[in-house]
């Protein structure tokens, strides 16, 4: 009898040696990692997101790391006088442009500044909350202090030239400007990397939903909502009317429907099923694209109505455009 239990002993030892192993590997393959994932890899919403990627992909192509590509990347779109993102967007209907933003890194360490004026690049205002206390997100004139505090400097409190044209159009026409879903009236760029170590990482800044009631925040500087990053399994990040991503937290079921083993096309058409059945109202005249990328390199999106445009950038194709399925055919 305890010759057997020697021999039970030792064979246990010995698979276990085998089998452990084993069950890690089969582990990490099932959370989406691979040794042969398409690396590097940013990818970006709109067709803005283009020149986003460009900037970006300098600093990954040079073995950089996806947090400072997705920061250098936003920071160009916030100083591109663009009329969705950064001080030279469209203002509140008091006139002023607030700002959103957030980023993630691959340790899940997050940062976010929301109802934010007058400082050119609010998401590495997050970036600095993110490395430098203990929280995630602040806002208004606590955010704003805090970035004076850390170096980034106060600008003139006045609409672009371009804006404040839209912005007199809009108060003579209030009306019929104030509704949402074309393809125009978009307003965020979300920006998802991943490195050649292959760490993943997102950021997402935005002026927020043009006309908005004066302290409205969307899911844009939200964690889990605008943007959600699981370095074990993929990245998510959304655009359009932040009301509808914020009610299901759609970066975060985008990532928990890949972590079930779903593609990112699939789950990103999953989560924008799941915003339509719960709010089909809204749905019908608004837009929201959701973007996603997972552990091997492999991205997808979808988008309630159609003209959610993306741009891609990649070892194998280099940058270009693309365009999402949709939901209302």
């Amino acid at each position: 009898m305890t010759q057997i239990k020697k021999i039970n002993r030792r064979n246990f030892i010995r698979i276990s040696a085998f089998t452990i192993p084993m069950l890690s590997s089969l582990k990490t393959l099932k959370a989406g990692v691979s040794p042969e994932a398409k690396k590097p890899l940013v990818i970006s919403t709109w067709k803005f997101g283009f020149d986003a990627n460009t900037e970006a992909w300098e600093i990954l192509k040079y073995n950089g790391k996806s947090i400072d590509a997705v920061e250098k990347g936003a920071n160009l779109t916030e100083s591109s006088h663009n009329l969705s993102v950064g001080l030279g967007a469209l203002p509140d209907r008091t006139g002023h442009v607030t700002l959103d933003a957030c980023i993630m890194d691959e340790n899940g360490k997050a940062g976010s500044v929301a109802f934010l004026e007058r400082i050119k690049h609010p998401v590495s205002v997050a970036r600095k909350i993110m490395e430098l206390t203990p929280h995630v997100m602040l806002v208004g004139s606590g955010a704003q202090e805090f970035a004076l505090k850390n170096g980034f400097k106060l600008e003139k409190n006045k609409l672009s030239a371009e804006a404040r044209i839209e912005y007199k159009k809009w108060k003579i026409k209030q009306k019929e400007l104030e509704k949402q879903g074309n393809e125009n009236n978009h307003d965020t760029i979300g920006m998802l990397a991943m490195d050649s170590a292959q760490n993943i990482s997102g950021s997402c800044t935005t002026s927020g939903l043009a006309y908005k009631l004066r302290g409205r925040v969307g899911d844009s500087p939200i964690i889990g909502a605008g943007l959600f990053v699981d370095n074990e399994i993929g990245a998510a990040t959304a655009t359009g009317l932040g009301e509808m991503v914020i009610r299901i937290c759609g970066a975060h079921t985008t990532v928990e429907l890949m972590r079930q083993g779903y593609s990112p096309k699939e789950a990103c058409k999953m989560t924008i099923e799941r915003i339509v059945k719960k709010m089909p109202e809204l749905s019908k005249d608004n837009q929201i694209g959701i973007l996603a990328v997972n552990k091997n390199g492999e991205y997808g999106a979808y988008s309630i109505q159609k003209n959610f445009h993306f741009a891609v950038c990649d070892l194998e194709k280099g940058n270009r455009i693309e365009e999402s399925g949709y939901y209302f055919q």
